[in-house]
């Protein structure tokens, strides 16, 4: 599409203003977005000079509204205003008060002494799988066992654990 082509785009664009803006709408979920979108979309077609020739104008129009509309939200993504600044800083502290924290520690060590209990060769899959992501090929090269016996230890492992943090 040359100059002229350039003229007739703009031309449709007039000519089906809200056609446009209401498919838009429907994509966006926002008739105000939409409307943004169309008068980005027309400042985009305005900084132009030329354009390849295009068989679908108005795809092409509401493609460019898309863009825009896409470029004007990552924009705003980033942006916040006064108030919400300021709810951020009302927020109450999210992280575990006192109690909590006593808990935890106390779960951890159950974790940790249930583990020191296990055998040896227990203990080292199910850390060497749970924590260093090794797998059950890679340990039953290890051991110079199969993998359904690697499998078998870290089922047993994991059952025995359970079975000390319920007590």
């Amino acid at each position: 599409m040359s100059t002229g082509g350039l003229a007739e785009l703009r031309r449709l664009l007039v000519e089906r203003y809200d056609t446009i803006k209401a498919q838009l709408t429907r994509r966006l979920g926002s008739a105000e977005l939409a409307g943004d979108a169309l008068h980005d979309a027309w400042l985009r077609l305005a900084a132009k000079d030329s354009l390849e020739e295009v068989r679908y104008p108005q795809a092409y129009l509401v493609n460019t509204a898309m863009h825009a509309a896409i470029d004007r939200m990552r924009g705003q993504a980033h942006e916040l205003n006064e108030g919400e600044v300021q709810a951020l800083f009302d927020l109450a502290d999210p992280g575990a008060g006192p109690a909590a924290a006593a808990q935890a520690r106390l779960e951890l060590a159950r974790v940790v002494d249930a583990m020191e209990s296990l055998p040896p060769r227990q203990r080292d899959i199910l850390f060497s799988m749970r924590v260093e992501g090794a797998t059950r090929e890679e340990l039953a090269r290890r051991y110079g066992i199969s993998v359904r016996m690697v499998a078998r230890e870290l089922r047993t492992a994991h059952e025995y654990c359970a079975r000390q943090m319920r007590r």
